[in-house]
């Protein structure tokens, strides 16, 4: 579900200032906003003021709201803080201020601070991995992309040349990283037939880094024209254990789709002739796409 453009009759909306940090929580600090109604009498309790996530195309009865209580800051700001504890579902969230009972406002983005964010590397841990990014919407408005995983397969280099896609990666929140990733597979699933899926062994480059080499010729081998994508995961050797979706999201760019593009390369097909090549995925997922050349 697409973000709903509210008009907003006010001069200036309220603005949310974000500040991360490297462990995946927020800081906001809020300007520009006129509380609706009287202030409390002294000494009175008056209404609570809270900043509202609100996490879009929520299915029924699932949890889709979250309220942060706002206070003053030391420059007399009211701040909302988000810490990495604080689970949130992934997806993406809007941003508002609610005054007590009254309507929650929708917040425009201020200036963010996300320099913890580049380059992060979590710490050892088996809790899920929390990632939160704060980024402007097309409407004008503050939307948050929050990703929540256990375990990780964050991507690192990607090379696709001579018929073959390179990738690099590292493994977070496993017990035990070594011991998960040696006997672990890649597997390339076909979303279009979920019999087909491509096979092979990761390199353990260290204690969390991996890599592993796709020949992309082998995912066209069943290929039957149009365009067809395959996802990319490490799935451990334990019937239990659960696999873990290549995917990069531990840096400060919320949609990387249209963004980090990579070349297709020439393929040879029994169908026809074809290209392959990666890209990422609305939800930053890491998948291959094949299709006619």
């Amino acid at each position: 579900m697409s973000e709903i453009e509210i008009p907003d009759t006010a001069a200036a909306p309220p603005r949310a200032h974000c500040v991360a940090d490297s462990a995946g929580g927020l800081t906001f600090h809020v300007s520009d906003w006129v509380r609706p109604g009287p202030a409390a009498a002294p000494g009175e309790a008056g209404p609570v003021d809270a900043l509202v996530l609100v996490r879009r195309g929520a299915d029924p009865g699932a949890e889709d709201e979250v309220r942060l209580p706002l206070a003053s800051a030391e420059d007399g700001r009211p701040q909302a803080a988000l810490p990495s504890t604080v689970p949130l579902p992934e997806g993406r969230w809007d941003v508002h201020v609610a005054h007590g009972d009254a309507e929650p406002r929708r917040v425009a983005p201020g200036l963010n601070d996300l320099r913890s964010l580049v380059d992060r590397r979590p710490g050892p841990s088996t809790s899920p991995l929390s990632v939160r990014i704060p980024y402007p919407t097309k409407h004008g408005n503050l939307s948050l992309r929050s990703w929540r995983r256990a375990p990780h397969a964050e991507a690192g280099e990607i090379r696709a040349e001579g018929g073959e896609l390179a990738v690099r990666g590292r493994l977070y929140r496993v017990g035990n990283p070594a011991e998960w990733l040696a006997g672990a597979v890649v597997e390339a699933r076909c979303r279009r037939d979920a019999s087909r899926v491509w096979t092979g062994k990761p390199v353990l480059e260290d204690d969390t880094e991996f890599s592993f080499t796709l020949p992309l010729a082998e995912l066209a081998e069943g290929w039957k024209g149009g365009e067809e994508a395959w996802d990319l995961w490490l799935r451990p050797a334990g019937p239990d254990a659960a696999p873990a979706r290549l995917a990069r999201i531990l840096d400060d760019v919320p949609d990387k789709k249209e963004i980090f593009s990579y070349p297709a390369q020439p393929v040879a097909a029994p169908h026809g002739p074809a290209k392959a090549g990666p890209y990422y995925t609305t939800n930053n997922d890491l998948a291959v796409r094949v299709e006619d050349a």
